[in-house]
């Protein structure tokens, strides 16, 4: 998106009113912008998950979150925004990123192949009532099904983000939050406003129990 502007006899630019010029920058702004309004539509869910969240990690629980590349990332920036703070000061919160340990997801890839490597460390870190958080733009990760199901079968609470329905790994979790976009960049996006959603309303749901 470009600026209107006039440069005055010093050499200043004074910036006017910004111009579209329908460039590829103004359709991913456009895109990101769609995909959030109808986003909108999850906004109970991710309050429901936020709450139940912070029950779970006032009580002692735990987050496992998963993914792969830019989801990976995301699942990332969610558990330290716990482990740290999102946006009010309280206690440490117990969140891990399954593929943090850099060592575990080789060793585990290595010894027991790729699509292992998140679903033993559920094995090993999951205990019933814990919740893992799934991220997957495409819905597809082998991995990260892998590990849905599993953490199912353990007892733990799974809950996806994802991209557009329907997908396996949703049908993997217990529930799903999906961002219908036809770009993966625009999915992503989505994904960190969701993270940022859900970090908010479990930071309420402390401040009200305190």
């Amino acid at each position: 998106m470009t600026t209107t502007g006039t440069t005055t006899s010093t050499g200043t630019r004074t910036t006017g009113a910004p111009v579209t010029g329908g460039t590829a920058r103004d359709d991913r702004l456009e895109a990101l912008a769609d995909a959030a309004l109808r986003f909108r539509a999850w906004t109970p869910t991710l309050t429901a998950w936020g709450r139940r969240l912070a029950r779970v990690l006032d009580g002692g629980g735990r987050l496992l979150a998963c993914g792969n590349g830019g989801s990976a990332a995301e699942a990332q920036h969610l558990t330290a925004e716990l482990v740290g703070r999102f946006e009010d000061e309280r206690r440490p919160l117990a969140a891990i990123p399954l593929h943090g340990d850099t060592s575990a997801i080789t060793a585990i890839g290595n010894d027991y192949g790729p699509v292992n490597m998140f679903a033993r460390q559920v094995q090993a870190h999951g205990r019933p009532g814990d919740v893992l958080i799934c991220l997957s733009t495409s819905g597809r990760s082998p991995n990260v099904i892998a590990a849905a199901r599993v953490a199912r079968r353990l007892g733990l609470t799974t809950w996806a983000i994802t991209g557009p329905d329907p997908s396996p790994l949703a049908e993997a979790c217990h529930d799903a939050v999906t961002v219908e976009a036809g770009c993966t960049a625009t999915v992503q996006e989505i994904h960190l406003a969701a993270v940022h959603l859900l970090c908010g309303v479990v930071d309420e749901t402390l401040k009200a129990a305190s």
